[in-house]
């Protein structure tokens, strides 16, 4: 027991340690450098694309990959422990896609804004910024799942068959975002307000339907 709380204990410290950074550069982007190149002067903007975004996209793609990979351990340890839940499972599924946005669509397209492989600019900056957006969208909610799953009433841990309606129903809502972060528009996401009130607003709509569902 005492080996286990120890390495419990090591990987939630990683895991949030990586986390911070991953989101906190997340919150970054989306917040700040893009209201910034927004009004910023065409020299100003294009040093700041050419230099300080490569930088900042390193801590961001790795800070991702290691939070990652510490949720993967930590799932095993919470499964060992006390089992799964609907809250852990919603959040592992939108850090699951968080990750997969950030290594798949927003750091491809971001190597052809930066300059860093030949591409249209033009046409891959709108689509990593839906998938930024998406993610900030997606934070909300899934940080509720990190701590919900140690004081909510989530039942979903004895396999997929008996997964609870609401977890289902969660799921679906998750998977349709997700296709718009691949195939749609930011719409009311567009504005840094907008992210903000639509996360807020889906947060509070899964917890609706994870409790009373």
């Amino acid at each position: 027991m005492e080996n286990f709380i120890t390495t419990d204990v090591l990987f939630r410290w990683l895991h949030v340690l990586f986390g911070i950074t991953w989101i906190g550069l997340l919150y970054y982007f989306n917040f700040v450098q893009t209201e910034y190149f927004k009004e910023a002067e065409a020299g100003a903007k294009a040093d700041a694309v050419k230099k300080l975004a490569p930088r900042a996209l390193w801590w961001f793609r790795w800070g991702a990959m290691f939070t990652f990979l510490t949720g993967v351990v930590l799932l095993e340890l919470v499964r060992q422990s006390h089992g799964w839940d609907s809250y852990i499972i919603m959040g592992a599924v939108l850090g699951t896609l968080m990750f997969l946005n950030v290594w798949l669509i927003i750091w491809p397209n971001q190597k052809i804004v930066c300059g860093i492989t030949p591409g249209d600019a033009a046409a891959a900056a709108p689509k990593a910024g839906l998938a930024s957006r998406t993610n900030t969208l997606f934070s909300g909610p899934m940080l509720i799942g990190m701590m919900g799953s140690f004081h909510g009433t989530g039942a979903a841990s004895y396999g997929m068959n008996s997964l609870p309606l609401g977890l289902w129903i969660v799921l679906a809502l998750i998977a349709a975002l997700e296709l718009n972060a691949i195939f749609g528009k930011t719409g009311p996401m567009t504005t840094v307000k907008g992210v903000v009130h639509c996360s807020i607003a889906l947060t509070v709509v899964f917890l609706a339907i994870l409790q009373f569902v």
